[in-house]
């Protein structure tokens, strides 16, 4: 049909060109540009309107249509590259959330992770610091009892010594002999002296 139509307006601009060159043709002696012809303006202007309107219907038929069909073709481009980015967009958004999801999953398995082993070494450290305490303990009580039963012999022999040194100090420097007896209860009142 549009073909057609271009064969038809083709036919009617040559037509309507060749007519204006015939009626020059036909004048004789006419001498100058018939364009500039006052007499001349009307069919001019007829015609000029008529070429004028025989293009605009060509253009409306031939090109309008082609013009139209190629913005529809971009305007449905640009909503489809919307309408993808729209879904990129989405599909980030939840790729986004996942990854925030399985950082926050991660946090909290390390954070839980972190107090069972902080758990379990101050367990381990509690049950260690017991029985070393403990084993100090028995140390200390053997070590004790070690010193104990090794005291009862020196203090034994001190107080024999002490009984000695009395009865050679009394004869040296008050010229006394004492006893033995004398002498431990000396010893004896002045440890309890030395103590109390």
């Amino acid at each position: 049909m549009i073909g057609g139509l271009a064969k038809y307006v083709t036919l009617v601009a040559a037509l309507l060109l060749a007519a204006p060159a015939s009626a020059l043709a036909s004048e004789e002696g006419g001498s100058g540009m018939p364009q500039l012809k006052i007499e001349s303006f009307a069919p001019q202007l007829f015609w000029l309107a008529i070429i004028l309107i025989l293009f605009f219907l060509a253009m409306r038929a031939l090109a309008l249509p082609r013009i139209g069909a190629a913005l529809e073709a971009r305007r449905q481009k640009i909503e489809d590259d919307l309408g993808k980015a729209t879904q990129h967009s989405e599909e980030a958004d939840a790729a986004q959330a996942a990854y925030e999801s399985a950082l926050a999953d991660a946090t909290a398995n390390a954070q839980a992770l972190h107090r069972e082993a902080a758990e379990a070494i101050s367990a381990h450290a509690t049950e260690r610091r017991a029985a070393v305490v403990s084993r100090l303990a028995d140390d200390t009580k053997a070590a004790e009892a070690r010193i104990a039963a090794a005291k009862e012999p020196v203090i034994a022999n001190l107080q024999d010594i002490a009984i000695e040194v009395v009865q050679v100090a009394a004869v040296k420097l008050a010229g006394i002999k004492v006893s033995k007896t004398e002498a431990a209860a000396a010893v004896a009142a002045a440890s309890k002296e030395a103590q109390g």
